[in-house]
Order: C-alpha cells, then structure tokens, then sequence
C-alpha cells in the first residue's frame, strides 16, 4: 500500500509503522483471523481496517478521534500476523501507534482513573493483593459499578491463596544441565502462585539451577498494551538491569510477559540501551520450548486416561510462533489426549487489561471460547498464560452460575502445572 506518512515528524518508530502498511495488499485473509471483526462484522474492526484508519489518521487525512474507537477494540492478539501472506508487521504497526496516540488523545476522568488504577496496582504484587482482597469484599455490590469496574471486580477468584514466597535459588537434582533465571510475573504471584512453585519442580527434577533476580519487576506487557510509551520503558530499563547475564536462559511462564519482554528491542530502537536490550530479548524463552529443548525425563503413566482441551494463548502461538511445543511437553504424559478446540487460534477475550477496557467484547469472546471447550467433552483445560487462565475459569463459572450444570465445573491448570503434577503422582 502507498503511503505519505511523513516518517521524519513522528519519531524513531515511524519506519517501522510505514513499512507495516506499505505491505499490507488488501486481501482480506486476516478478517477470519481478527476476534473483532468476528464479533462484531465490521471493516474498520478488522486489521486491514485499522491499518487504513492509521495510515489516514498518520497522514493526516482523518482525526484520531474518529479512528480511536475501532482501534480500541483491537486486542493485538496478533492472530492476523498468522494468517497474513504478506507478511505484515501488525504489532510494530499497532503499538507504536498507540504510543503515538496516546499522548494526543483526551481521555474522560473515569477511563483516567481506571487506567491509573490498573497502572499502580496490577504490576506490583503487593499492591495487587492488597487491592485483590478489598475487590474481593466489594464483589457482592458490582452489580450497580460501571462496566470496568464490574469487569475488574468479576475477575477476582473466590479463593485468594496466601502469600508465598518463591527462593533466591534453587539447586539441581542430580546432574547439572542448566543455569535460568525466572521472570516470575506481577499477577501471577497473587492469583496463581502454583504456576511458579511447579516451573521450579520441574526445572529441578531436570537438571536446571534456578534463581530468582529480586530486583525484577513487571515486564511491562499492561502499559504496552494500553500506549504507555514511558512506563513500558522504565519496566523494560528495570528487568535489564535486574537479570544477570550470566544464565543459559530467562524463563517466561506466561505468554504475555514473554511476548512484551520480546518486544523491548523495540522500545530502545535507534537509541541508548538498544543492544543491552536486544541481548535481553534474545534470552527470553518459554518455559515449554526451553523444556523441549534440553528434554525431559520420563513421567510416570496416569493410571486414568485425561482428555486435555489444549487453548493457544495469542501471545504464545501467534506472537511467539509457540505451538508446537506446549503439546509435545504434554505429549511426554502416557494416557492423555490433546483434543483439538474449534477456533483454537481465536483469543479468548482476555489480552492484558482488555477485559477491563472493553468488558463487552471480552465477554463476548470469553463465550464463544468456553462454548467450544466445553463442546470437546474434555476433562482438563490447559493453557499457557495467566490471563487466558483467569478469563476461562471466570466464563467456565458463569456459564456453572447461569445453567446450573456441574458439569461445566472442568480443572482449568497451566501448562507446566499438569506436568509436575503427573510427575508428582498427582493427576
């Protein structure tokens, strides 16, 4: 596509949002692909939509208020990088622009309180606890909140776990195969803390030391998502800094963080701190494909056979091109079967703080998803990332509220979780 935007007056991103849309030829095999446009059936709700409303609003041809609401919508579940023949760039188009975007755009005293409260609670863990509990509390009288806060409150777990904390280092067991360091996640620590204590078994049982920075800090996926331009680089400057640089790998354990902290080459492109970053990202791995990778050993057969319903989260298969990986890792467990999940590469709704921001579509997503788990009779949901976690067990329990079925009452666990599990005689 020929463009006019004016690279030189945008900043150090603007080549990498003009070579996105000079790709892009207008075929339209991203449409299936885009989780909006298939809720909601619009052009400008799809990604070749959207990359004409920025190219317009870039150009000068429209106002960004006028693309704004169709461009809040997008996900960046990067579904339609996947699908596209030629290659477009969606996410170095869409987050840049956001960046772009957001220091133009006036936003209302609600949607500036809200994001600042996600801003100073979510990405520090105890902060979130503290505010999780008094959510917890509040969540009887949600009903009578605006959408968001509904939304945020709606996502809170009926059981909180205790705060744990998670050792400096851990040793091998046996032989020693590796050296990682742990990105151990903000949200994570207070909703899920299993996720992290079994990453730890497992790596152990095979062979890899395991330590723990303490100086690490939310990887910044949140203020990606939502155009903070500032606060994703302070977040990227601070993990840089914290790992140490002499570890065979930097283990991720949700797709979200590992998909932002690949993205930090981006936020230091043609400046300071680019190579350091660079460095970084290239050590970022996920715990599947780093288990893949140096093998693991043998797990014990299930005595009862498992059907697994196998969700990709967006950040892990379309960000990360992670796919194949998560299911070999399960594949290791003797009398479990994956069963496929009709629109399997669709998001779930959930994308970082978007099922706060946009409550609607989320639902709607959330929905459909569950729907078409539930329709493969499996026992088990697995998944790689928190927040595709937290969204399907939230739409498994309101469809449990709504229907009065226990059956729809399935174990939703992360990946790493069943295997230590089957490895502990667990399952």
């Amino acid at each position: 596509m020929k463009h006019k935007i004016p690279i030189e007056d945008i900043g150090p991103l603007a080549n990498e949002m003009a070579e996105a849309v000079s790709k892009c030829v207008h075929c339209g095999f991203c449409l299936p692909a885009c989780p909006t446009y298939n809720v909601l059936h619009q052009e400008m709700d799809s990604p070749r939509g959207r990359i004409i409303l920025m190219k317009s609003v870039l150009e000068d041809e429209i106002g960004l208020e006028e693309a704004i609401p169709y461009l809040d919508h997008c996900l960046v579940c990067l579904g339609c990088e996947t699908a596209c023949p030629s290659g477009v760039a969606y996410g170095k188009l869409i987050t840049p622009f956001r960046f772009y975007a957001e220091s133009l755009r006036k936003r209302s005293v609600d949607e500036r309180f809200s994001r600042w409260l996600t801003k100073e609670t979510l990405p520090y863990p105890d902060r979130c606890r503290t505010v999780t509990q008094v959510g917890k509390i509040a969540k009887p009288i949600s009903s009578g909140l605006p959408g968001r806060y509904k939304a945020m409150l709606g996502l809170i777990p009926e059981d909180l776990p205790g705060k744990q904390s998670l050792p400096a280092f851990s040793p091998v067991e046996g032989e020693r195969k590796a050296r990682v360091a742990l990105h151990t996640g903000c949200v994570q620590q207070v909703l899920a803390q299993e996720i992290n204590l079994a990453t730890i078994r497992v790596l152990v049982r095979n062979g890899v030391e395991v330590v723990i920075p303490s100086r690490q800090i939310c990887c910044g996926a949140l203020a990606l998502h939502t155009g903070d331009y500032e606060t994703s680089k302070d977040l990227a400057t601070q993990n840089i800094e914290a790992f140490p640089p002499e570890v065979d790998a930097i283990i991720s354990n949700a797709a979200g963080c590992g998909s932002a902290m690949h993205e930090y080459p981006l936020l230091f492109q043609g400046g300071e701190g680019e190579v350091s970053a660079n460095s970084f990202s290239e050590k970022v791995v996920d715990i599947s494909v780093f288990l893949n990778q140096i093998g693991i050993q043998p797990i014990p057969p299930l005595q009862n056979p498992l059907k697994i319903a196998y969700h990709d989260a967006c950040h892990l298969a379309h960000a990360q091109g992670v796919v194949a990986e998560p299911r070999n890792l399960l594949s290791n467990i003797t009398g479990i079967t994956i069963l496929p999940i009709q629109e399997g590469d669709l998001c779930c709704g959930s994308a970082g703080s978007y099922n706060i921001e946009q409550p609607v579509i989320a639902d709607q997503l959330g929905r459909r998803k569950i729907n078409h788990i539930l329709a493969t009779g499996a026992d088990v949901v697995v998944a790689g990332n928190i927040g595709c976690l937290i969204q399907i067990k939230k739409h498994l329990i309101d469809q449990n509220k709504e229907n009065g079925n226990p059956l729809n009452n399935i174990p939703v666990f992360h990946t790493i979780e069943l295997i230590d599990l089957a490895y502990r005689g667990k399952l």
